[in-house]
C-alpha cells in the first residue's frame, strides 16, 4: 500500500498564461489535484473525491519548458478521509536545480461502489518528518471546520458594491473525472480564471495568484450542468486583492441551484521589476462591504494562528 507518489514532466506551451512565459495558477492547481488524487487512490485502493484544498502558497513562477516535480504524500487519515501534502518544484531542464514553486494540503474522501464514504486503513508516520507533518495536519482539522463555517455564514447580495466578475458555462465532457463528475482540478481552474478576471478588472493590469485558502468542495458538478462562478473583491491590502469565489451548478433543463465550491484567493499585480505593486484601495460604501472586509481580515487572523506545516522549509536540494 503506497502513501506517496512523485510525478515528473515538462511544463508545456498550453499551460502558460497570456504572457507566454509563465504557467497559469489554474493549471498548477489541476496538477496538484491529479497528484493528490493518484496518491489517495493508491493508498485507499478506491475512487476518491476532493473535499478540500488549502494552504496554497505560490512561491515562485513556473516557466514554459520547466521540468516539474510534484510530490504527494499521505500525512493524516480519518475513518474515510486522507490529508495529502503536495509540493511542486520546478527547474530548468538543463540544470536540474529544483526549487519550491508551490505547496498545499488536500483532503480526499474514499468512496465505495454505493458512492458513500468507505473506511480506509489507518496511516501512521514512519519517520520524524512524517510525524511533524502529521501533527501539523491534525492540528488544523478543527480550525479548518471553523473557517468553513465562517465562510458559509457570509451573505453576498446586491447590497455589496465592490468589484465582481461572473462566468456562466456548461460543464464539458472533457472536464469529467473517473466518477462522472467535473474533477476538482478543473473546478479550481475555473476559480482561478474568474478570480483573476476580477483582479485584473480592478487593478487594470495583469494579476497573479499568490495564495488560495479554504477551497471547500460542497457538492459535485455533473457533466452537462450549467455552472456559475462568481468572484467578488472584498478586501485590499497595500499590494493585495482578496477575492471570494463561489461556484454553483444546476441541471440546465431546470431545478434548483446547488452550491458546489467556495474559497478565498489572493492576487497581486507586478511592477516592471517583478515585485508586487500597489493596488487601488477599496471604498467600503455599504454595511455589506464593511462586513465582508471584516470577514477577510478575520480569515487572515484565523489562518495566521494555524499550526505551521514544516514541509516548505524542510526541503533541501
Amino acid at each position: 500500500m503506497d502513501d506517496r507518489i512523485t510525478l515528473r514532466f515538462l511544463a508545456s506551451p498550453t499551460d502558460v498564461s497570456e504572457d507566454g512565459t509563465t504557467v497559469q495558477a489554474g493549471r498548477v492547481l489541476e496538477w496538484i489535484d491529479k497528484a493528490g488524487y493518484a496518491c489517495a487512490t493508491g493508498y485507499s485502493g478506491s475512487y476518491c473525491v476532493t473535499a478540500y484544498v488549502g494552504n496554497v502558497h505560490f512561491t515562485r513562477p513556473i516557466r514554459n519548458g520547466d521540468l516539474i516535480e510534484i510530490d504527494a504524500r499521505i500525512v493524516h487519515t480519518g475513518r474515510s478521509s486522507m490529508q495529502v501534502v503536495v509540493t511542486v518544484d520546478a527547474a530548468d531542464v538543463r540544470e536540474r536545480d529544483f526549487r519550491p514553486a508551490m505547496d498545499c494540503i488536500l483532503v480526499f474522501v474514499a468512496m465505495g461502489e454505493d458512492r458513500r464514504p468507505k473506511p480506509i486503513p489507518q496511516w501512521s508516520p514512519s519517520d520524524d518528518e512524517s510525524a511533524r507533518l502529521a501533527e501539523g495536519a491534525a492540528g488544523r482539522i478543527a480550525a479548518r471546520a471553523e473557517i468553513r463555517d465562517a465562510m458559509r455564514a457570509q451573505a453576498y447580495t446586491d447590497a455589496g458594491t465592490t468589484a465582481k466578475e461572473h462566468f456562466r458555462f456548461l460543464a464539458a465532457p472533457s472536464d469529467v473525472n473517473w466518477g462522472g463528475n467535473a474533477h476538482g482540478g478543473i473546478v479550481m481552474r475555473w476559480i482561478d480564471e474568474v478570480a483573476r478576471a476580477c483582479a485584473m478588472s480592478w487593478c487594470g493590469r495583469d494579476a497573479v495568484a499568490v495564495y488560495s485558502g479554504g477551497i471547500h468542495f460542497l457538492n459535485p458538478v455533473h457533466i452537462g450542468d450549467l455552472v456559475e462562478a462568481e468572484a467578488r473583491l472584498i478586501h485590499t491590502g497595500p499590494h493585495s486583492m482578496h477575492i471570494a469565489v463561489h461556484v454553483r451548478a444546476r441541471d440546465p433543463r431546470g431545478g434548483e441551484w446547488r452550491p458546489t465550491t467556495q474559497c478565498m484567493t489572493i492576487f497581486v499585480t507586478r511592477n516592471d521589476a517583478g515585485h508586487a505593486a500597489e493596488v487601488p484601495q477599496l471604498m467600503l460604501r455599504t454595511d455589506e462591504d464593511r462586513r465582508l472586509d471584516a470577514h477577510a481580515l478575520d480569515l487572515m487572523r484565523r489562518r495566521a494562528e494555524l499550526p505551521p506545516l514544516q514541509f516548505a522549509v524542510e526541503r533541501t536540494y
